[in-house]
């Protein structure tokens, strides 16, 4: 009877300081793994990088912006420049020389070959 005593006070003692290294482990385990998700993927929100405000949305920007802009197109046959439109619905044609500078597509108009453009500054 005393045997049966000793051999579970022995058990309970022995299952005692397991659970407690698990506890220990598990708490080390889980700062570790905290620390890690907390350090992966930090972005600054008040100061986004240039990159990745341009892959967002135009509204969900930090600061909404347009993806349109106007644009001096200059035209290869006569060289005179002419305003158009990044999202032009229409095609354009040089006023001097009747050369298509643009074609619509269905986002951005698509330029002609040869056209150079830089885009307008306020």
């Amino acid at each position: 009877c005393l045997r049966f005593s000793e051999a579970s006070a022995a058990q309970q003692e022995q299952a005692a300081r397991s659970s407690s290294r698990q506890q220990q482990e598990h708490k080390g385990s889980s700062s570790s793994t905290q620390h890690f998700t907390m350090t992966f993927g930090v972005e600054d929100l008040l100061h986004p990088s240039l990159a990745s405000e341009k892959r967002k949305h135009k509204l969900k920007r930090l600061v909404q912006s347009p993806n349109s802009f106007f644009m001096d197109v200059k035209c290869p046959g006569c060289f005179s420049i002419t305003t158009i439109f990044s999202h032009a619905q229409t095609a354009v044609m040089c006023p001097s020389c009747a050369v298509v500078l643009c074609q619509p597509t269905g986002g951005k108009a698509r330029l002609t070959e040869g056209c150079s453009f830089r885009k307008k500054v306020d």
